[in-house]
């Protein structure tokens, strides 16, 4: 085994804070504290520091200032639509479509609002991943009153056709909502362009703090507060906010459209390396989803004959970090909704480990992944009581 060294491939799980970010966040901990609903200088100080963070999301998606709306993370945001746009618009009707593949918090929420009178149509996808916006228009009925489909998969970072289905929403005059946590930073978003109604997101995928988030609201619509009592986030969100997390959500927002391209390109670049060596140099392997119109750093491939887990943690023992599917049902022995939805069986399932490039990310690092990967595979094959020679293809 060659020299340990630490490697980071879970970006889509969560993301290191940049130093830049970092930074920005440090004065507002304990020199810049002020309340940004007071109304001296300290209190202004901080409510122009929310300001401007507004602006350097606002400016990543396209919107206007005054409809972004800062949460405390994508599953807030999540919520808020759902509970808000079923609530505002029930004297229209009770349905709304979705799809089999959506992150788990809007899967749960939907499941839970199923419970209370709410009826979901889940949208089937392809064997890459993929809906197809024609099944989508054809789901609707006259009590249709919310499209949600995610911009990207967080498990196999496949990319929706957001557009098309917004285009369809507007069609039929239906709100149009996108969680778009995995694709902030990491897909073009033009709100404006792309017809969507509401957009989740996250500071955590994006190189800033864990524990904020923000929904963008098309101006002139209107659904009940998620959280009800003070009059933060212009009277949409009570609590006072979170002034360093947004502070640093602002400046990873910034760095991310400014930095766009770069990123992209370096992450998909050392994706596509980590692709190619594993499947010129590891047998029965399997890439789940397509390789194009795919998340830059979202690499999912399913080692046959061998548990993911498994994988994960003699990996972990060489100090490499991989996921064995989402970070958020990372502890289930369920098998991955997503994959089962592609028609992967169980067995190869529990085979599948997912790695995301990012910005810190080396070839140094792949190599070593790779060299390592090989050899915990090789070995887990030889103990394992299943394969080739052993019983099942």
């Amino acid at each position: 085994m060659s020299e340990l060294r630490e490697v980071y491939l879970d970006y889509s799980a969560t993301t290191p804070v940049k130093e830049e970010v970092f930074r920005e966040m440090v004065p507002f901990f304990c020199e810049r504290y002020g309340n940004p609903s007071s109304l001296y200088t300290p209190g202004l100080d901080a409510k122009n520091a929310l300001d401007k963070a507004r602006n350097q999301v606002a400016q990543l998606i396209n919107a206007d200032d005054k409809e972004i709306f800062f949460t405390g993370g994508g599953s807030e945001a999540d919520n808020w639509v759902l509970y808000g746009v079923v609530e505002a618009f029930k004297n229209k009707g009770n349905h709304i479509i979705s799809t089999v593949t959506e992150h788990h918090a809007m899967i749960h929420t939907l499941e839970y609002l199923e419970k209370h009178g709410v009826e979901v149509t889940y949208i089937g996808v392809d064997s890459e991943g993929r809906i197809n916006p024609k099944d989508i228009e054809e789901a609707i009925t006259d009590k249709t009153i919310l499209i949600s489909v995610m911009m990207v998969n967080n498990e196999i970072g496949t990319l929706h056709p957001v557009k098309e289905i917004g285009e369809i929403a507007k069609k039929h005059n239906i709100l149009f909502h996108t969680d778009g946590v995995q694709a902030l930073g990491n897909v073009a978003i033009d709100v404006k362009d792309m017809g969507i109604d509401f957009l989740s997101m996250s500071a955590h995928k994006i190189y800033g703090p864990k524990g904020v988030g923000a929904l963008y609201i098309r101006k002139g619509l209107r659904i009940p507060n998620l959280i009800h009592g003070g009059a933060q986030e212009m009277g949409r969100r009570a609590g006072t906010e979170n002034v360093p997390g947004i502070v640093g959500f602002g400046k990873a927002a910034e760095l991310a459209r400014v930095n766009f391209d770069a990123h992209v390109e370096h992450s998909s670049k050392l994706r596509d390396y980590l692709a190619d060596r594993i499947m010129a140099e590891i047998p029965d392997v399997m890439i789940n989803g397509t390789m194009e119109n795919r998340h830059p750093g979202n690499l999912n491939v399913t080692f046959k004959y061998i548990e993911g887990e498994s994988i994960l943690l003699m990996l972990d023992s060489r100090r490499i970090c991989v996921s064995t599917g989402s970070a958020c049902s990372s502890k289930s022995l369920k098998p991955s909704h997503v994959l089962s939805a592609l028609g992967v069986s169980d067995e190869l399932i529990h085979g599948t480990v997912r790695f995301t490039t990012g910005d810190f990310t080396t070839k140094e690092d792949i190599d070593y992944v790779v060299e390592n990967l090989k050899e915990v595979v090789a070995w887990l094959r030889d103990v394992s009581p299943i394969g080739p020679d052993k019983g099942w293809n």
